[in-house]
């Protein structure tokens, strides 16, 4: 739960969730009472939901995919899908709250959004039937009014990364300029060859610090985590800020309340540390990166309070 989110589950709501759903692995009559009570409502629906759950997961997976999609929240980056989209919600469906489909698409640009009378949580029988015509009616619509080619090119999402060496000035003064004009030479090699590595793009590596972008944010991570190894051996320790959401593309450059947003979240990064915003960890989720949890903090010059973690290097 959350504002402007009211549907989202309480603790002790998800713990019975969870309780309830892995309720199928029991006895067939223990099972179908369990999911009823989880929400399924119709016999054949109640069937069905047992066999999906039965032949795709084992109880232990399924509640590593609860406890992950417990942790998920991916609504700052909504606003940033900008291909049409088509959201279609089942209006019986006592799980996920129709609700929550409205407000999923009223968050993405140019989506459609379908309320499906009489349909639950699973779509059953002939009622695929129904969904296969909403979604060839939806992409023949786009076809035809040329939807693909109106969706904005210049705005992507993206995962920022920006890195600087910590107190440079005062190791440059240490070292001299010729030597500290060598270290930055090893410096931008070293950061190069990890975005090459990690398909990252280089924006700007100026100074003590590198500006770059990413079309996944585990690698994204990854690159990072790989840059401050790379030079604690150079002996140069560094810190490092992600953040994912959408960016501005023109002329080669990229900008945003994203691209602010990663430069204040590692400007609050520790010396060697890869700190992330709530949004990274989110769409992370299942990666098997671990991160340990920062506290909330106020970024300089954005709104609201952010919640950061820093990666768990020792994973």
């Amino acid at each position: 739960m959350g504002p402007g989110f009211p549907w989202g589950r309480r603790e002790e709501a998800y713990r019975r969730e969870v309780e309830l759903a892995l309720g199928v692995f029991a006895e067939r009559a223990d099972a179908r009472a369990a999911v009823r009570a989880l929400g399924m409502q119709t016999d054949q629906e109640v069937e069905a939901f047992i066999d999906y759950v039965r032949y795709s997961a084992s109880p232990g997976m399924l509640g590593a995919l609860y406890r992950m999609n417990k942790e998920i929240d991916i609504r700052q980056v909504l606003p940033a899908v900008s291909v049409p989209t088509l959201v279609l919600h089942g209006s019986e469906d006592q799980i996920v709250p129709v609700e929550a489909g409205a407000y999923t698409a009223r968050h993405i640009r140019s989506a459609r959004f379908i309320e499906l009378p009489g349909f639950g949580h699973m779509a059953l029988g002939t009622g695929g039937n129904r969904i296969e015509e909403e979604i060839e009616q939806f992409l023949t619509d786009v076809w035809q009014t040329g939807g693909w080619e109106d969706a904005e090119p210049d705005r992507t999402l993206a995962t920022v990364l920006f890195t600087d060496i910590v107190e440079s000035t005062a190791r440059a003064i240490e070292v001299g300029d010729r030597r500290w004009r060598e270290l930055l030479e090893r410096h931008h090699k070293l950061v190069r060859r990890e975005l090459l590595r990690f398909r990252g793009r280089e924006i700007d590596t100026a100074g003590d610090g590198v500006f770059a972008t990413f079309d996944g944010p585990a690698r994204a991570i990854r690159c990072a985590c790989a840059i401050v190894d790379g030079m604690g051996e150079l002996g140069l320790p560094i810190r490092a800020g992600l953040h994912t959401g959408e960016c501005e593309m023109a002329d080669g450059k990229v900008a945003g309340i994203a691209v602010h947003t990663g430069a204040r979240v590692a400007a609050q990064a520790e010396t060697n540390e890869v700190l992330v915003s709530n949004t990274v960890k989110d769409l992370v989720a299942g990666s098997g990166i671990e991160f340990i949890d920062r506290g909330a903090h106020e970024l300089k010059g954005i709104p609201g309070e952010w919640r950061l973690f820093a990666v768990d290097r020792g994973t």
